[in-house]
């Protein structure tokens, strides 16, 4: 068993029976009062926001968790195959893990799977961005350019953004897959 001093950003604890990863934690001596840590957390399976209190020294369920980086194959129901860089071999993992980042998932992408035990996947990031292709948007006018206006575009993937109105079809442009916004026009 691990302490509370054993604690760090990103580690993955068992927490009332739930598997949590770590986002923020705060060592905390207040006055005359007994040291604490303050913890931030996120539920693998609901993604759901926690936050409690431990005693310092007192004791967790510390996870052991690889991270491993996987290269998109192809779709098969509500399961994506994936296949490991290293060795060849191929995993399914549910698609729900990669949650609403999923529309701007194209095959030969890698992704960072964590696996517990070697052998569960529980958790799945995207690259934070990617580069994919207008495939249809209304056309620009020239000096369309001044403006901080918005329109439509549908991107190969089939997910639909907002871009520029100078973008146009068959550009190549970079979206940032957390917020799913429009970054830059790439050459």
């Amino acid at each position: 068993m691990a302490t509370t001093a054993d604690l760090s950003k990103g580690a993955f604890i068992r927490f009332n029976g739930e598997l949590v990863q770590i986002l923020e934690y705060e060592h905390r001596t207040p006055g005359n009062l007994r040291a604490f840590y303050q913890v931030k957390m996120r539920n693998v399976r609901n993604g759901k926001l926690l936050e409690n209190r431990f005693r310092s020294g007192e004791s967790i369920d510390l996870v052991r968790v690889e991270i491993r980086e996987y290269q998109y194959l192809y779709r098969e129901g509500n399961s994506l195959v994936l296949m490991d860089n290293d060795n060849y071999e191929q995993i399914y993992i549910d698609a729900a893990l990669l949650g609403d980042a999923i529309r701007f998932l194209k095959e030969g992408f890698n992704l960072l799977i964590s696996l517990e035990n070697g052998t569960q996947p529980i958790y799945a990031e995207m690259p934070h961005t990617v580069v994919l292709e207008i495939t249809y948007t209304e056309p620009g006018l020239k000096g369309d350019t001044a403006t901080n206006t918005l329109k439509p575009a549908t991107l190969e993937t089939g997910a639909e953004v907002r871009v520029p109105l100078f973008c146009s079809e068959g550009e190549r442009i970079k979206i940032d897959t957390r917020t799913g916004d429009y970054m830059e026009r790439v050459k």
